[in-house]
């Protein structure tokens, strides 16, 4: 039984102040009420909600003008209201003119932007041959920023975008005239460098280079946005520039050293946060079990997806402005219909079309339009994936719906920070997929509210992103011994020695240089595989691409393609041309790749004795294979028949984690040896679920293998790696809060309330075994004989024993398990 916190009372009746987009005769009431209205139609036995937290207000602290502001800069930004700054964006912005690099690290809507603008716009009208370079993760972000510089610059500042959508005959006139150009990664990184003698007269006067939402930037993809600065501050001071970098991120650990790693030179933070922040009512909400069943029988909650719609035209029908954020392109749209769709049936036609979906996709015009309507608030609710996670000001919302939880603790609360007025409480609503992780959140709100933001990971020493950078650098111009310090110095020798052996550079008394045709081909965001192009049967026409990495299962022949909402079958899948051909239509199943992977032991880095029990971590080589995909009912995942693949193994050298058990811990646990298998199984899930509560990655960022006995260790053995090549830092994080990733793992299936396991605990969407076996009482036993050892070291006094990083560590399954898959960002370029 749920109960609900006290609310504040309703502000006084009047009318809406504008901001809402609903009848202003009935204003929206605040958070609190707003939830319990949405909840009084449901039965007490029935309440979804399991914990209601409030955020205070909290009052703003504001600073005096630095005196060398520009004063035509004021003047612009008192008439936009701005009467004085916050003491973060003081503090930021003084370290950034005095030359230090400098990371502002706060909440959601707290102004980060000033903080850059005013020593950024300052230098440019002191200056008129300066410039600065602006980077954003995402194109909404970037569009929102270039209009904000717009309306502050002079216009000699000319304020130009450089990307993807920017038309061929613009380019030009953006490198010769823009003095604030704003662009992305992966635009510096093809087509900046590579073309820096074009770009000479910019670069050489390059004051700034703004680094916004740079949390984004992690795992392999930050490991490689770290090289592209590197390289970018190489190039500058080539033609005698030394930029100021100023990095904006949401509240991170440990901001400092986050930032330094990804830019290569120390950097300062800032993070005691001066802006206002509005209450808010904070619900987890977990979906009931229904009377479906699911993989062998297993039992299943009503969809996050479906409450999700449900909260959505709810909230619209009260005129409360909300977004609602989903886990993928196909839930974005699917929850808007359903939310219009309840709309319509409740005669609220009104209302229908001022609901919508956003995502990465569509065409430029159509989402420049999007963010406009729901600026001005002629949308009242709209469905969408990350990419209106980051940074666009959306003034005035008052409700934010979270569909699933979003990866890391940072992004959940960036898109609950979304929400907030200031003069009004808001509401924001965790609704739990049918996932571990998500269970685990959803009745542990310390987990939640309690908890520091986890620290950014990036691995820049990763040889699979140094050697191909190290690579770019010299195609750009050739590399000397004083450039490696940089890139990693001894690492970066011994990386250097390896490309040239293989015949990709040449070394010379005066450096290294690039000994390929043309220029590196490097992707940034992908694995290192060929994407794979899908095009239509018939017509011939590309519908898009999906990286190299996750291609064997998820376009193979007969595999389910979904592209904007439209469904196809895949006829043919060319492994070696990288393509495949699919034809539309519209089945009641869906597919799933069942795989099977040997894993072999490379070398043992770190070893940590637990008596019974011993953890490693180390290199690993991966071995999967594709070897069948089955057919499942659409909304019940009943199995109805699997067909076999012919697919080549794939081989992956990455980083892993990994315990072993020896006999006496198998018998502590009293599992047999039939129930070995499945206990292990289940217990590897749940951990690779849990995963993500303490590292900054996905579960599809993952995989795992266990076995009864695994031939290099001749005990039970349980992997988790990273689905990386070379490793993405997750699995060290794992190993390094050992006993707090497993003390939650095992929470997570001990309190689940099925009887035998169920996708809230144990099962997985992607167990290339079919999720069998599966022992969940035995997975408890399991991991309580492991956290006795970590117990008994820990009070032992033992150091090496206490978990000393926020991390995880996983799983298990006989003959291969869980393999990574490609996840579905919308960062879009």
């Amino acid at each position: 039984m749920t109960t609900l916190h006290p609310v504040r009372p309703a502000p006084p009746p009047g009318t809406d102040d504008g901001l809402g987009g609903g009848d202003p005769a009935r204003p929206v009431p605040p958070g609190g009420e707003l939830l319990a209205a949405v909840l009084a139609a449901t039965p007490e036995e029935e309440q979804p909600v399991t914990h209601v937290h409030h955020l205070p207000v909290r009052p703003s602290r504001t600073a005096d003008w630095p005196e060398w502001v520009d004063p035509a800069l004021r003047e612009r930004l008192a008439a936009r209201g701005v009467g004085a700054p916050w003491q973060h964006q003081v503090a930021a912005a003084q370290l950034a003119r005095e030359g230090r690099h400098v990371v502002v690290a706060t909440g959601t809507a707290s102004g980060k932007s000033l903080a850059y603008q005013l020593p950024a716009l300052t230098t440019l009208a002191e200056d008129p041959r300066a410039c600065v370079l602006y980077l954003a993760p995402t194109k909404a972000l970037a569009r929102d920023q270039l209009a904000s510089v717009a309306a502050l610059a002079d216009p000699s500042v000319r304020p130009a975008a450089y990307d993807g959508d920017t038309p061929a005959e613009e380019r030009d006139w953006v490198r010769r005239h823009s003095r604030w150009i704003v662009t992305n990664p992966d635009m510096l990184h093809r087509g900046i460098l590579p073309a820096h003698q074009r770009w000479s007269s910019t670069l050489r006067r390059v004051a700034y280079v703004v680094i916004d939402e740079c949390h984004a930037y992690r795992g392999v993809f930050g490991s490689h946005v770290g090289h592209v600065l590197r390289r970018l501050r190489r190039i500058c001071r080539r033609y005698g520039a030394d930029p100021v970098f100023v990095l904006a991120s949401a509240t991170v650990a440990d901001p400092a050293a986050a930032a330094t790693r990804l830019v290569g030179t120390g950097v300062v933070a800032v993070t005691d946060d001066g802006s206002p922040r509005p209450g808010a009512t904070f619900a987890l909400w977990e979906p009931p079990l229904t009377e479906r069943t699911g993989e062998h029988g297993a039992p299943l909650r009503r969809s996050a997806a479906a409450d999700a719609a449900g909260l959505l035209a709810d909230l619209v029908e009260r005129g409360a402005r909300t977004l609602a954020f989903v886990r993928s392109r196909r839930s974005a749209e699917s929850v808007a219909e359903q939310a219009r769709r309840i709309l319509a049936e409740r005669g609220r036609a009104d209302l229908v079309r001022r609901v919508d979906s956003y995502r990465g996709g569509y065409l430029p015009e159509e989402r420049r339009e999007l963010e406009r309507a729901l600026s001005a608030g002629d949308l009242l609710g709209v469905a969408t994936t990350n990419a209106l996670e980051l940074g666009i000001d959306i003034a005035g919302l008052d409700a934010v719906v979270l569909a699933g939880y979003p990866g890391t603790l940072a992004s959940l609360w960036q898109q609950a920070g979304r929400a907030g007025r200031a003069q009004r409480e808001s509401l924001v609503v965790f609704v739990a997929r049918d996932d571990p992780l998500d269970h685990y959140l959803a009745h542990h709100p310390r987990a939640v509210f309690g908890r520091p933001i986890e620290a950014t990971v990036t691995d820049p020493a990763n040889p699979y992103v140094l050697g191909p950078q190290l690579c770019c650098a010299a195609a750009e111009l050739p590399l000397t011994p004083a450039d490696l310090a940089d890139f990693g110095g001894p690492v970066a020798e011994a990386q250097l020695e390896e490309l040239v052996s293989a015949g990709q550079l040449r070394h010379r008394p005066t450096g290294w240089y690039w000994a390929g045709r043309g220029r590196p081909d490097v992707d940034i965001r992908g694995s290192g595989d060929e994407p794979v192009a899908i095009s239509e049967a018939g017509t011939g026409r590309l519908l898009g691409t999906v990286d190299g990495g996750a291609a064997h299962a998820t376009v193979h022949e007969g595999a389910l393609y979904v592209h904007r909402g439209d469904t196809f079958v895949v006829d043919e899948y060319d492994v070696e041309d990288a393509c495949a051909v699919v034809h539309p239509e519209s089945p009641d199943w869906t597919t799933v790749a069942r795989d099977v992977t040997d894993l072999a032991i490379v070398s043992i880095e770190q070893t940590r004795p637990l008596g019974t029990v011993t953890a490693h971590t180390g290199v690993v080589d991966v071995t999967n294979q594709v070897v069948a995909y089955q057919r499942r009912r659409l909304g019940t995942g009943e199995v109805l028949a699997e067909f076999p693949l012919d697919l080549p193994p794939r081989q992956l050298r990455t980083r892993a984690v990994w315990l072993t058990l020896d006999h006496r811990a198998v018998q502590r646990a009293e599992v047999d040896d039939a129930a070995l298998p499945g206990s292990l199984h289940a217990a590897e899930h749940a951990a690779i679920g849990i995963l993500p509560l303490l590292a900054t990655c996905d579960r599809w960022d993952l995989g795992g293998l266990s076995t009864a006995v695994h031939p290099d260790t001749g005990t039970a053995a349980v992997f988790v790696y990273d689905g990386h090549p070379g490793g993405a830092g997750f699995a060290e994080r794992g190993y390094a809060a050992l006993r707090r990733w497993l003390q939650a793992t095992r929470a997570t299936v001990a309190s689940c309330e099925c009887e035998s396991g169920c996708p809230s605990c144990v099962q997985s969407p992607k167990c290339g075994n079919g999720n069998d076996p599966l022992d969940k009482a035995g997975a408890v036993r399991v991991l309580d004989v492991v956290l006795d050892e970590l117990a008994a070291r820990d009070d032992a006094g033992d150091p090496g024993s206490s978990d000393a990083a926020d991390a995880a560590d996983d799983g298990m399954v006989d003959a291969g398990d869980e393999a990574p898959a490609a996840a579905e960002p919308d960062l879009v370029f």
